[in-house]
């Protein structure tokens, strides 16, 4: 193997093993939490800038885990200054971006009020892994002292004793519900009783419709109050033994032990009534919310817990696409969710590839089994039916052809 080879493998498995030391706090995607946006604000007020985030690098995009001064919550990889930091692993000062060779053509800094200043430190594991960045960020040009980037530094470690925290967490600090990680593991167990008893068993999943315009509308500490509202209009709901988690932003789920479909829908509606009947007195003008639901039954021969919440989840997405506030089952139409037994949680590095290798797209793997994929990118308008999908630290590659298209995520079978 020629050195270049050699140094392209060696690259790519340590991207491999940062990637899976990532995937360990299973934070991608999860809502905001108070203690990482304090992390933020505290950035702003310390070194007065503009903004600030806390941020975490998955293999196409910097996830914004907390910001404070920017709207946006992501951003693509590739022209992100935190990539420099997340590769390199050492801090990152830039005193004036339009003057500096390697970001003065970034379309961050030539847009109008684009970035000038940047000082960024990496967020690091115990074994010594760079999964995010923590960072200060301004439209002028300034300065950055020593003592400013150790007080940068000391952040960020705070930043990672509050992830090993919530790695160990197993209540949303919001609403009192399970958290993701810990819904996963309660919802595991109940679908091994049901295999093993051969019972009946039932997910719902069910989220907050337009939930970002009542962010938007009534700001956030509205959005918070309207969260413990469903959550609460959930548990009064449910049973005692019916498991209740918050998985994202606006996202539930429940799993209904000993029910089958028709009984999980009457669930659902009796939910999606409760939702739509709650009232904001305070709201000006007044605030109503409602939700929509997807439910799915567990097939114990096929079934394990991430391809019936893929079903739930497909059961939701179309809710979604009737136009809201209704609750639909599954209806077991897309070859997506069929056999999906072996359905592998990841979190990989990988390629979309088509027009004769002439259009490469990178993108994040995020599961696998023996028949298909699932990838999360920034934008899957572009991409066409057929194409291939290649994992380039383990030199896999598949023909495959887009079954489910997201906005931000494609489900893929290989031919």
């Amino acid at each position: 193997m020629s050195a270049a080879l050699n140094m392209t493998a060696t690259a790519s498995r340590a991207e491999e093993e940062r990637l899976d030391a990532l995937l360990r706090y299973d934070v991608l995607d999860t809502p905001p939490e108070p203690a990482f946006t304090r992390i933020a604000e505290l950035v702003r007020l310390i070194f007065g800038v503009e903004t600030s985030i806390v941020s975490l690098m998955d293999a196409h995009r910097q996830w914004y885990k907390a910001a404070q001064g920017t709207p946006r919550n992501e951003n693509a990889r590739d022209i992100a200054f935190c990539n420099t930091v997340v590769m390199t692993g050492q801090s990152l000062v830039v005193p004036d971006a339009s003057r500096d060779d390697r970001f003065c053509d970034n379309p961050l800094v030539t847009v109008d009020s684009g970035v000038r200043f940047y000082a960024g430190v990496p967020l690091t594991t115990d074994d010594g892994h760079n999964i995010g960045t923590i960072c200060a960020v301004d439209s002028q040009p300034r300065q950055f002292s020593d003592r400013e980037l150790k007080i940068l530094h000391e952040l960020a470690r705070f930043v990672m004793s509050e992830l090993e925290l919530r790695r160990l967490a197993t209540t949303d600090g919001l609403t009192g519900l399970s958290t993701r990680r810990a819904f996963k593991e309660d919802a595991q167990k109940f679908i091994a009783l049901a295999r093993r008893h051969r019972s009946q068993l039932s997910a719902v999943a069910f989220d907050v419709d337009k939930f970002k315009a009542v962010n938007d509308t009534y700001g956030h500490a509205a959005g918070d109050v309207v969260l413990k509202a469903v959550s609460e209009a959930a548990q009064v709901a449910l049973r005692e033994s019916d498991l209740l988690g918050r998985i994202g932003g606006e996202e539930f789920a429940i799993v209904l032990p000993d029910a089958d479909s028709a009984s999980a829908m009457a669930v659902a509606e009796k939910l999606r009534h409760a939702i739509a009947q709650l009232r904001f007195p305070h709201s000006r003008p007044p605030m109503t919310v409602t939700a929509s639901f997807g439910v799915a039954s567990f097939d114990p021969g096929q079934d394990d817990y991430d391809s019936l919440m893929l079903k739930a989840d497909e059961a939701l997405y179309e809710a979604k696409r009737s136009g809201r506030n209704i609750s639909i089952p599954w209806r077991g139409t897309t070859a997506a969710t069929t056999r999906q037994i072996e359905r592998r949680r990841v979190l990989k590095a990988g390629k979309l590839v088509f027009n004769d290798r002439h259009s490469v797209i990178d993108c994040t793997v995020r599961a696998l089994w023996d028949k298909g994929a699932e990838v999360q990118l920034s934008n899957s308008a572009d991409v066409p039916d057929v194409l291939a999908l290649e994992i380039p630290s383990s030199n896999f590659k598949w023909d495959a052809r887009v079954e489910i298209r997201r906005p931000t995520s494609l489900e893929l079978s290989f031919a």
